[in-house]
């Protein structure tokens, strides 16, 4: 039976105004993930999107959203007020959605570190944990990390060996000091996109599929 899939939109911010999200949710799921794009993309885009069918086909269900910068189109960022407020917004939307199923936040590098940010200003509602796909230090390990310290969740970091942004020695110190509150999941030849080399021996959809089987076995033990 297909993935049920519900359009609708939500107020990210006062200012900004609403976005577009997307619910994937198959027949039988077991939860909820609020899930991010990366800074230059947007809730369509084929990582987010693949990932989505992929947790789908796992049990999962999804919320995709886009920024008041990214629905509009055409690059910039929104400020990170914004940001903040639309991830807040953005589970408090998905809880309305689907509000029996247990939730996760997270998303692919900029929604990921924007997500455990607002956690760490103040607990996001209703939130079990969160799932950083490629959490980005962008050469500033030490200051974008530095936050998690706050963040009273568990954390799973899904990295790729290849990731120019974030090198596996610029995220292992964050992941050992917060000890047993974070889980370090580690994709062969994936770079920040989690595209692998051929010598990995794996599709990009194999990829996917490990990810979001990663999700589920970590996610399933907090509910």
């Amino acid at each position: 039976m297909p993935h049920r899939i519900t359009e609708s939109r939500f107020l990210a911010d006062e200012e900004k105004g609403e976005v577009s999200s997307i619910l994937v949710r198959p027949r039988k799921a077991k939860l909820l993930l609020v899930l991010g794009h990366g800074s230059g993309s947007h809730m369509r885009h084929a990582l987010v999107e693949g990932l989505a069918t992929a947790l789908a086909d796992a049990g999962v269900a999804t919320f995709r959203y886009n920024y008041p910068y990214s629905e509009r189109g055409g690059g910039g960022l929104n400020s990170q007020k914004v940001l903040l407020s639309t991830v807040r917004n953005a589970v408090k939307a998905a809880i309305g959605a689907a509000p029996k199923l247990p939730i996760f936040a997270g998303g692919h590098s900029m929604s990921g570190r924007m997500t455990s940010l607002a956690q760490a200003e103040g607990p996001l509602l209703n939130v079990k944990g969160i799932v950083f796909f490629a959490f980005p230090t962008s050469g500033k390990a030490e200051k974008r990390t530095e936050h998690l310290a706050d963040v009273k969740v568990p954390l799973l970091f899904i990295q790729g060996t290849r990731d120019k942004l974030t090198p596996l020695d610029s995220i292992e110190p964050a992941v050992e000091k917060l000890r047993k509150q974070a889980t370090l999941h580690i994709v062969d030849t994936a770079d920040h996109s989690f595209k692998v080399l051929k010598r990995s021996g794996k599709t990009d959809e194999e990829v996917k599929d490990e990810m979001a089987e990663q999700f589920c076995q970590w996610a399933e033990k907090l509910i």
